[in-house]
This record gives structure tokens, C-alpha cells and sequence, in this order.
């Protein structure tokens, strides 16, 4: 082996080392407690339509830690943890007790963003949460809500979702109608479902545009705040969008094509579309703040 390889050698070894002393026992005890956890949830709940964004959300939240780490090392480095972490702790073993045992999978996931965040405050300290409270903050999305809440909300946007999707393709000469959630058109008759334009999917949109946000953050805060309070009419317009993707296959090509694998694709068409409008809508504020920043600048120098 050449030298500078085996110079390299012992400098990553040295580094790994206080990594594992630090975060070692902290790491084998979440795998211990969430792997089960994580399990039941693969073959259970993220296998449903409504709540198969799990997945996806837990793994940006951990992305999004990743992006964030150097920043708390540079930070926290010579930060000693802090003791306030071990009641949140205490109130995360608690949920987790009571959300297993129970078989409540709201608590359960409530305990891993709790015991996750207790770990960090006990080791690096309330600064490191405070530079990574974006991907604890974005974990929440995780928690599935209450049925009761779920129902009494979904059914006003699966109306509100079928009235505009009979509208406008009325409008544009098909023959639709609609009684309540169902819409028929020419010789088929499609039932807006909760997966459509349920509380969920409007949930799981708003955390990609709050991803965005993050990502593409910028200095300009009037984007950034008229783009935060767009971004449930832009996951309403998707919504919309989709459900009309879908009325359209069903009556071009059938009950079965409308119901098979374009189905899913009509989803994809889902987070395809709210990405380009929040994308679209980001690129229209942004040429805004810089004309008005522009003029303002041209008044000044005159």
C-alpha cells in the first residue's frame, strides 16, 4: 500500500473514533427501539394509498439532517449537551410505551421525533436543535391523523374538489355531471375517494412545498412568505388537476385503464404539477422582488 494511503488510513480511523464513542450507544438504541417500529409500518400502514408518503417523508427528514450536520458540528463542537433533553426523553419512552402497546401509531411515530430529538439535545445541545429544527419540524408530517379529524375535513375538500372538476370540464364541452362526491361522465360514474383530494394527499403536498421552501430558501421575504400561504391553493389546484387526469383515462379508455396503472400515474401527475406551479409561482415572485428592488434603486440614484 503507498504511503499516503496508509497515512490516510489512521486519519479517517481518528476521526471515526469519537463519532462512535459520541453517537454509538445513542444510534444502537434508536435502531433497537424504531427498527420493529419501522417494520409494522412497511407492511402496514405506508402500504395504503393514503399514508404511502411515510416513506418518503422519513427519508428527507434524515436527508435533511445530513445537509444540516456540518453546520451543527461547526456550531456545537465545543458545546457540552445539555440536561433538559432527558424529560423529553422520558416523555418519548412514554409515548412509545403507550403508542406500541396500544397499537396507536400516532404516538408511536409522536415517540421517534421526541427520543430523536432528546439524543441530539443530551449530546450536542439546544443549539443543535435549533439549526435542525426544520427536519424534526418536517417529521411531523409523519404523524397520521385522527380518523374523526380526517373525516370531517376531507369530505368539504372532496366536494369542493368534484365541484370544480365538474365546472371546468363542463365548460369545456364534456358531458359531465355530478351528484355530491360523484362524478359521471358519458357512460361511467367515478367516486371521488379520499386518496384523490383527501386531507392526506393536502398533507403531504404542503410538506413538499415547506421542503422546497427550505431548500431554495432565499433573502427575499415577501417570496418567501407569499409562497408559504399559496401553498395550500396550489396543493388544492393539483388536487384538481389529478382528479381531472383520471375522469379523463376512465372516459377515453376506459373504467379499467382509469383504475389500473394510469391510476397511479395520474398520481405522479399530482406531485408533478404542485412542484411546477410552487416552481413556476417561486420563478414569478422572485423576477418581482428584483424589478421592484430595481426600481427602487433606479428612484434612489435619480
Amino acid at each position: 500500500m503507498p504511503e499516503a494511503q496508509l497515512n490516510q488510513a489512521p486519519g479517517r480511523a481518528n476521526q471515526l473514533r469519537p463519532l462512535l464513542q459520541e453517537w454509538g450507544g445513542a444510534l444502537f438504541g434508536l435502531l433497537l427501539l424504531f427498527i420493529p417500529l419501522l417494520y409494522d409500518l412497511l407492511n402496514g400502514m405506508w402500504m395504503t394509498e393514503e399514508q404511502a408518503h411515510g416513506p418518503i417523508i422519513l427519508a428527507l427528514s434524515l436527508w435533511l439532517v445530513y445537509r444540516g450536520w456540518p453546520q451543527v458540528r461547526a456550531l456545537t463542537d465545543d458545546q457540552p449537551g445539555t440536561k433538559w433533553g432527558w424529560p423529553v426523553f422520558a416523555l418519548g419512552v412514554l409515548f412509545y410505551l403507550f403508542g406500541r402497546s396500544q397499537h396507536i401509531m400516532s404516538f408511536a411515530m409522536i415517540s421517534f421525533i421526541l427520543i430523536s430529538a432528546s439524543v441530539l439535545l443530551v449530546l450536542r445541545g439546544g443549539r443543535a436543535l435549533k439549526v435542525l429544527w426544520f427536519p424534526f419540524f418536517f417529521m411531523l408530517f409523519l404523524i397520521p391523523l385522527p380518523g374523526e379529524i380526517v373525516s370531517m375535513l376531507t369530505l368539504p375538500m372532496k366536494l369542493a374538489v368534484s365541484y370544480v372538476t365538474e365546472a371546468l370540464l363542463y365548460g369545456l364541452g364534456y358531458p359531465i355531471a355530478r351528484t355530491g362526491v360523484i362524478l359521471q361522465i358519458g357512460q361511467y360514474q367515478l367516486l371521488v375517494a379520499d386518496a384523490c383530494a383527501g386531507l392526506q394527499t393536502l398533507l403531504t403536498l404542503e410538506a413538499l412545498g415547506l421542503l422546497y421552501l427550505n431548500v431554495a430558501r432565499t433573502t427575499v421575504g415577501f417570496r418567501n412568505v407569499v409562497l408559504a400561504i399559496l401553498i395550500i391553493p396550489i396543493s388544492f389546484t393539483a388536487n384538481v388537476i389529478r382528479v381531472i387526469v383520471l375522469v379523463l383515462i376512465t372516459y377515453y379508455f376506459g373504467d379499467a385503464a382509469g383504475q389500473g396503472f394510469l391510476h397511479g400515474f395520474a398520481g405522479m401527475v399530482l406531485f408533478i404539477s404542485a412542484l411546477l406551479l410552487i416552481v413556476s409561482l417561486d420563478t414569478l415572485l422572485l423576477w418581482m422582488a428584483k424589478t421592484w428592488s430595481a426600481r427602487r434603486a433606479a428612484k434612489e440614484a435619480a
